[in-house]
Parts: structure tokens; sequence; C-alpha cells
């Protein structure tokens, strides 16, 4: 039995928010607070001035492996993501042969569990080799443990397909990842149309091109009564017609990348290519209403969707670099900072980064009840330390907080009980 002493132990689920001791014995949660009956003698680790809660979740990591090894393993990646206290993570489908059948999975599961680090899950390929054409086998692939479907951001250009693969996925029962992106006037976007893209000399990317997308992705979802995921909303005016669908009962949920809530387009400066990232940075109007429908419970998720690329990728002119961030090591600080300026409070972030994310992959954990397993992150959240290429578990170096001193940084990480990472 581990006896975890002294944290300020918060836990959404149940509303808990006091120094307390968690016992955990055989990869479960067997109390918070006063000792479980025959607790016997426990291994104890002091965790004074800092904080326990449950393990964070991310919606959707791209892992690398198979097919772009030179960018990260699965195995780097689930170390870091451990290291940034995510103790579950889900793998986008935009792997080398594509996740859209079981053989792929079964791959992707094997090298998980061989890393011994951070869970993973799969989401499969919502079409064919993600060419938006053809339909994949979604009830193999759900057979094979995938927990959601998705087409990423490869646009399905015809409607009629679209429809066919949100009705199929219901058939299966698979909640749909969607990002919604209208093709025609996304397609030749490097970053937010705007005063800087037209400072810049960059092609850009409209708030019309989600919301466009977010309204059709609705339409659809009524008609063929899908559940549906809306992933990385960047643009203000996405958020109300998500909440209206749900007030008139329709089973979609939505989340936003942190990066989304931390910067917006002014901080690409000239041509940080780690500020390139799909969907682009906005406007400061749209961060602003983003925090909101956080703090209001409209957005239900704060997502990773980590990136790690190699130092080629982001090496050419900003409209020529791969767009994505490597999120999972700076990714406490960022939550903390927003914490720290009051956007929300420190519960509500803990909420969107592990209990919700664990609710819509359909995985136990993100709560500290007696029972659950006992997969957990601890952090400091006044430890300082420096970003370096070096300080980065990652193996994607790619995130503009380089050089930069950080507040917040994770100490500990539990999963089904086992210490996977500890600083």
């Amino acid at each position: 039995m581990l006896r975890l002493r002294h944290a300020r132990v918060i836990d959404p689920a149940s509303g808990h928010d006091g120094v307390a001791d968690v016992w955990v014995d055989n990869g479960c949660i067997a109390a918070v607070g006063r000792a479980p009956r025959g607790a016997g003698k426990a291994r104890e680790i002091d965790l004074a001035g800092q904080v326990l809660c449950p393990g964070f979740a991310d919606p959707g990591s791209h892992l690398r492996e198979p097919g772009y090894e030179h960018k990260a393993t699965i195995a780097s990646e689930a170390r870091a993501a451990a290291a940034g206290g995510f103790t579950t993570v889900c793998c986008t489908p935009d792997t080398q042969p594509v996740l859209d059948n079981p053989s792929v999975i079964e791959h992707i599961t094997q090298r998980a569990v061989a890393a011994g680090a951070a869970q993973v899950v799969c989401l499969g390929a919502l079409t064919v080799g993600l060419n938006g054409e053809v339909l994949s086998e979604m009830h193999a692939l759900k057979a094979a443990g995938c927990v959601g479907v998705t087409n990423l951001g490869r646009a399905i250009k015809d409607t009629a397909v679209l429809k066919h693969a949100l009705a199929y996925a219901a058939s299966a029962e698979l909640t749909v990842f969607l990002h919604p992106e209208d093709y025609w006037l996304a397609r030749q976007g490097n970053m937010h149309e705007g005063a800087v893209s037209t400072r810049l000399g960059v092609p850009g990317i409209p708030h019309a091109a989600e919301v466009i997308a977010v309204h059709r992705d609705l339409t659809l979802i009524g008609e063929t009564g899908a559940r549906a995921h809306f992933c990385r909303l960047s643009a203000a005016d996405s958020v109300k017609p998500i909440a209206d669908a749900r007030r008139r009962g329709l089973a979609v949920t939505a989340d936003v990348d942190l990066g989304h809530l931390c910067f917006t387009v002014d901080d690409i400066g000239a041509f940080d290519a780690n500020f390139h990232v799909r969907p682009p940075l906005r406007d400061a109007r749209d961060r602003t209403a983003l925090r909101k429908a956080v703090k209001a419970g409209q957005i239900d998720i704060i997502g990773a969707y980590h990136e790690p690329h190699d130092l080629d990728a982001k090496a050419a002119p900003f409209g020529l670099t791969d767009p994505g961030v490597s999120t999972y090591d700076c990714f406490l600080p960022g939550l903390l900072a927003l914490v720290a300026d009051g956007v929300f409070d420190l519960p509500t972030a803990i909420a969107a980064v592990s209990t919700a994310p664990h609710r819509l992959l359909g995985q136990p954990g993100g709560t500290l009840e007696v029972g659950a397993p006992a997969d957990l992150c601890v952090f400091d959240p006044a430890a300082r330390w420096e970003v370096t290429p070096t300080s980065l578990a990652s193996a994607g170096k790619n995130t503009p907080h380089l050089g930069q001193t950080l507040t917040g940084r994770v100490t500990l990480t539990l999963v089904g009980g086992r210490i996977v990472f500890q600083r």
C-alpha cells in the first residue's frame, strides 16, 4: 500500500479540495483522508506544498509512430506525457500506415504497453487512408479498441460522404471527433485572416472557415443522431451554436487546445514557426470568448494536442513549415498561468484536463473516488524551471516557450498505482 501525504487534493468529480492523504492499494484509490480498514504498514511519500489530482488525459496526441519515427516514437512520447502529468493520451490516426485497420491499433497498443508510461488509446480513421472518400470499417475498429473515429483536419469535401460517415459511426456507437474547417475557405491559408496576415503577406484563414463547418456538421449530426465531439475550437462564433445544439438535446461536446487560450495571432511576431498551428491562432476577441466558454462549461475540455516535430519541419519559411506544437512539457505551466490570471479556478482547470476528457474517451479515471484507478498527477505549483531543449522530455522541441522560465512542474505521475514518472 502507498500513502501520499499532506498534498492539496483536488478531485472535481467529488468536489473535494483540501489537504488530505491519499491511499493507494492494488492499483486503485483505497481512501482519501482517513486510512482504509486494514491499512497496515504503507510506503509513504510526503507531498507537502504540492497538488495531487487525477491524471490528465489528452483527446488528440500525434505520437508519430508508425511511419514518422524521425519526429518521435510511441515510447518517447508516452514517457513525455507521463512527465507532463498525463496518464492517458489518445493517439491520432495520421500514422503511416493510417490507423484504419485493426493491425495498426494492435501495433500501437503493444508499443505503448512496452513503454510502461502513460496509457495510449486510439482514434480510428473515419475514412480509409483519411482520404475522405471511402468509409472505414468502423465496427472492426471499435472491436479492436478504438474509442472514437476522426478524419482530423483532412477535408471530406463531399457532404454526402460526411453524412454517411456520421450515420455509420452512430450505428457503431462511436464518437466522431470533428475538426471543423471549410476546405475551400481554408485550403491556401496559414494563419488567421486579418491585419497580421496582411502585414506579413501570409495567406489567411477566416473565422468563417470554422463557423460554417460547425453549422454544417451540427445539421448533419441532428439528421443522423451521431455522437460528436468538436475539436480545437478557435473562433468566438463557434461557441454559441454548439451550446444551443446541446440545449436541443444533441449529443455534442467540444474542446479548445491550450495554445488558443494562451496566445493570439499577434504573438507570431516575425514569422515564429512555433506559432504555426492549425486551426490558426486568432485575435484577442476569440481568445476571450474561448476562455469564458471554458469557465461557463460551454467548452468541456482543454486539450494538449501534442504535435512533436523534428527540427527541419520548423526550419522553413512560415507558410512552408509543418503546423503544430510539442505541448506535453509546458502544458501544466500554461494551465497554471491561466489560473493565476483569474481566467478560471484550479478545480475548473483540472476538470477540463482530466475529468471531462476521461468521460469523452469512455475511460476509467479522472476521479479520486474509492475503487477508481490510481491514475494520478502530482505537481509543485511554485517550482520554476527554464525551458531548454535538454529540459524537454518530448522528442519534439518545437515549443514557443524555449528560453523562458516557467512556473509549475509535475513531480510524480502514477498509472494504475505504479509510479511511471518521478522528478
